[in-house]
């Protein structure tokens, strides 16, 4: 036989289960409609972004959370950037393939006539809600004191500036050694309907 206090914290528990169950679907609910929103999902994570920025700019502290906040949105954007299958490791599993002849090749990838779609690393959605996540635990942190280290920000600007140059050049120069674009409105060839 149990006792009321054993039952009683059962049901508080089951009770809670039930609740953090509810707002799991509730979120879920609200990302699952805001995906075809592109623009404002990107706009309301700009006006957190700018809500952020002018904390730390009116506060003049929190330096360091703001590039740690730069680094990582960096870091996503290169994965958002990059193809989620590397064009050299492709090429170096079809030259182990075709020396083995044991296993199936992978598609041609000599051939510019033929379709190849670009697949990211990370999808746009999961960039947008990872940037979200982060820029409003950044908004949130500035407000604690402990995390306010006293820092000479403008080296950490000027290293976050050179950090972007060198990546992004890198960035640039694979996507140009094996011609992709990232990007659909740019580059791409555009095919018209003919009778």
């Amino acid at each position: 036989m149990m006792d009321d206090s054993s039952q009683g914290t059962q049901a508080l528990s089951t009770r809670a289960a039930g609740m953090v169950g509810g707002l799991q679907v509730r979120y879920q609910s609200l990302l699952d409609k805001s995906t075809p929103h592109t623009g404002a999902r990107w706009g309301l994570t700009g006006i957190f972004f700018l809500a952020f920025l002018c904390r730390i700019i009116f506060a003049q502290g929190w330096f360091i959370i703001c590039y740690a906040l730069g680094i990582y949105l960096l870091n996503l954007f290169l994965a958002f950037l990059t193809p989620k299958i590397d064009p050299e490791m492709a090429e170096e599993i079809e030259e182990a393939e075709a020396a083995n002849e044991s296993g199936p090749g992978l598609l041609p990838v000599k051939n510019d006539d033929e379709f190849r779609p670009f697949i990211r690393r990370l999808p746009e959605f999961k960039f947008w809600l990872n940037a979200t996540k982060a820029v409003l635990l950044s908004f949130v942190c500035s407000f604690f004191e402990f995390l306010n280290i006293p820092v000479y920000w403008p080296i950490l600007l000027f290293y976050w500036f050179f950090l972007f140059a060198i990546t992004m050049r890198r960035q640039i120069e694979h996507m140009i050694k094996y011609r992709y674009l990232p990007f659909t409105n740019f580059g791409k060839r555009r095919y018209n309907r003919r009778n």
